[in-house]
């Protein structure tokens, strides 16, 4: 057998994807594929060995591509434009099936920009303690992170959610725990990804759809994501509050229902 690694993974997925990509199915080039994306053949080839983007559809001695290799290269970028490593850019591409539209792989790059918070600001260490206007100790760094307002980032550098860091130094100066703050994360994380999960399940299943069959493009849909993205906010801010109001009126009446110890 001869040819590289690469191209014989493209002979056997343009196998495979023959009867899935018709006659009709716009093909292109890869000089047509960079221009398309504005990514170079390098960074290409790269994502295809990481398996981030399918090889390419083999029609003779020749590869092509199609529009879901131009989706997920896009899907990608965005990815890598949110800060995401290497590593969590494979792990997030592994999760889409390898049947999915374009269509369905816009959907997820709706799904991202709109929820993301403000984006962090990059600085040294030396801005942050300048910026906080203090020295921040080892400990304190690791609160921050639990509180998700600093995170380290390459070269010694931290990225700092700026709107956020007063209040975390507030709680810093009032001596919050950092276990309590690793413990609290670990809360909001685990709560985060089932809400994450359940409403994007949502728009996949009712919203797209519905936006899909009127003929709107991925970018309508993007807008009514970030409309609604300060409604929802809301709307599980006012829901905690509720819970946390209904689990204290049930401790208080715990505690009444207890029989007195005192004398």
């Amino acid at each position: 057998m001869t040819g590289t690694a690469e191209e014989r993974a493209g002979d056997r997925a343009g196998d495979l994807a023959g009867d899935r990509v018709g006659p009709a199915r716009e093909l292109l080039s890869l000089d047509e594929l960079t221009a398309r994306t504005q990514m170079s053949v390098r960074n290409i080839r790269f994502y295809t060995t990481k398996g981030l983007v399918p090889p390419p559809l083999r029609r003779g001695r020749s590869g092509y591509y199609t529009p879901d290799h131009v989706a997920r290269i896009e899907l990608v970028r965005e990815l890598q434009g949110h800060g995401f490593t290497l590593a969590a850019i494979e792990r997030y591409v592994a999760n889409i099936p390898a049947d999915a539209t374009p269509e369905d792989i816009a959907l997820h790059r709706a799904m991202l920009a709109p929820w993301q918070a403000e984006a962090p600001v990059e600085m040294t260490r030396a801005e942050l303690e300048r910026r906080a206007g203090r020295a921040l100790a080892e400990e304190d760094l690791t609160t921050l992170a639990a509180l998700g307002i600093v995170f380290r980032a390459k070269r010694g550098r931290f990225e700092v959610a700026t709107s956020q860091l007063t209040v975390g130094l507030g709680l810093l100066d009032l001596g919050f725990p950092t276990e309590a703050a690793l413990a609290a994360a670990d809360v909001y994380a685990r709560h985060g990804r089932e809400i994450a999960e359940e409403l994007h399940a949502l728009f996949r299943t009712m919203v797209w759809p519905a936006y899909k069959e009127s003929g709107a493009s991925p970018e309508r849909l993007r807008e009514v994501v970030e409309r609604l993205k300060p409604l929802s906010v809301a709307s599980l801010v006012s829901a905690y509050e509720s819970a946390m109001d209904e689990t204290k009126r049930e401790s208080i009446a715990e505690r009444a229902r207890r029989p007195s110890t005192g004398r």
